[in-house]
């Protein structure tokens, strides 16, 4: 665990969360709110750590150092957000069936005034899903506050065929990779 520093975790996301207790006994979070809107010149790669940058400069904490994450899953150069009901979510699921996916996201950290960005990339393959094994998934209501309208830590582990890569991404923190970040950040601006 990393002692000795006050952090701030700038996300609502109870995943992430739990995720961070790995590396950190104690720390607040402080949910950015901000307008996630991104030029539309950004390519779909770059839009999770585009958002975690701005989420990070929202919130005002020098002496803290601030974790801000988004998470996008990318089909076909499209990006699936979090459907707002059943109808969206079918839509969604349907595009992912049978097919491979990329889920993003994007990592933020600032500390004493020092900023510094990464994104992680899964490649997630969802098996073929029937009409009625999609609805039986949107029936447990899983789909509606995730990016691409499943959680791979929950009943959605059952659409997923297999992972490229850090399945903690697919949750939404790719803790391995923020662990080693954040050492590299902290001793490359002597901030220890």
């Amino acid at each position: 665990m990393i002692r000795n520093i006050n952090v701030v975790l700038a996300s609502a996301s109870p995943r992430r969360k739990e995720l961070l207790k790995l590396l950190f006994e104690d720390f607040q979070i402080n949910p950015a709110n901000i307008d996630e809107t991104v030029s539309a010149d950004i390519s779909p790669f770059e839009v999770a750590e585009n958002i975690a940058v701005k989420k990070s400069q929202a919130i005002k904490d020098e002496n803290s150092l601030i974790i801000a994450c988004d998470t996008v899953v990318i089909i076909e150069g499209k990006i699936l957000g979090k459907p707002q009901n059943s109808n969206i979510a079918f839509k969604m699921l349907s595009q992912l069936s049978g097919k491979c996916h990329e889920v993003v996201t994007g990592v933020c950290l600032c500390y004493k005034g020092k900023t510094y960005s990464f994104s992680e990339i899964t490649e997630v393959e969802f098996y073929g899903l029937s009409t009625e094994e999609i609805a039986t998934y949107i029936a447990t209501g899983e789909p509606f506050d995730k990016a691409g309208g499943y959680g791979i830590q929950g009943f959605g582990a059952t659409l997923v065929k297999g992972i490229k890569g850090d399945f903690y991404n697919v949750v939404g923190l790719p803790i391995s990779r923020l662990k080693h970040e954040i050492s590299r950040f902290l001793s490359i601006f002597d901030l220890t």
